[in-house]
C-alpha cells in the first residue's frame, strides 16, 4: 500500500513547514521592536528617511506575508491530495481502523 510509505517523508515535510513558518513570522512577533528601530528618534529626523525606512519595512512584512500564504496554500493542498487518497483507500478497505485513524488525523491537519 502507498500510504504507509508516504507518511514520514509527509511528516517530515509538515514539520519543515511548520518550522519555516515560524521563522517567517520573525519579523512580525519583532514588530514593534522593528518600528522603534526603524522610525528615527527627534535627534536623528535630518540624519534618516522615515519615509523610505517605512516604506522598506512595509516592503518587507508584504513579502513576508506573500511568501507565507504561499506556502500555507501549498501545504493545504499538498495534505489535501493526501486525504483524497486515503478517502479513496478507505472506501477499498473499510474495516481498516488504522486507515481510517490515519485519515481523521490528515483532515485535523487541513
Amino acid at each position: 500500500r502507498l500510504i504507509p510509505e508516504m507518511q514520514p517523508n509527509i511528516l517530515s515535510i509538515f514539520f519543515f513547514i511548520q518550522e519555516l513558518l515560524r521563522v517567517m513570522r520573525t519579523i512580525d512577533d519583532r514588530i514593534v521592536h522593528e518600528l522603534n528601530t526603524t522610525i528615527p528618534t527627534a535627534s536623528f529626523v535630518g540624519k534618516v528617511d522615515a519615509g523610505q525606512t517605512c516604506k522598506e519595512l512595509y516592503e518587507s512584512l508584504m513579502d513576508a506575508h506573500t511568501k507565507r500564504e504561499r506556502i500555507i496554500k501549498n501545504c493545504i493542498a499538498q495534505t489535501s491530495s493526501v486525504v483524497k487518497t486515503l478517502r479513496e483507500e478507505r472506501e477499498k478497505a473499510q474495516d481498516d481502523v488504522a486507515l481510517l485513524k490515519q485519515l481523521r488525523k490528515e483532515q485535523t491537519k487541513v
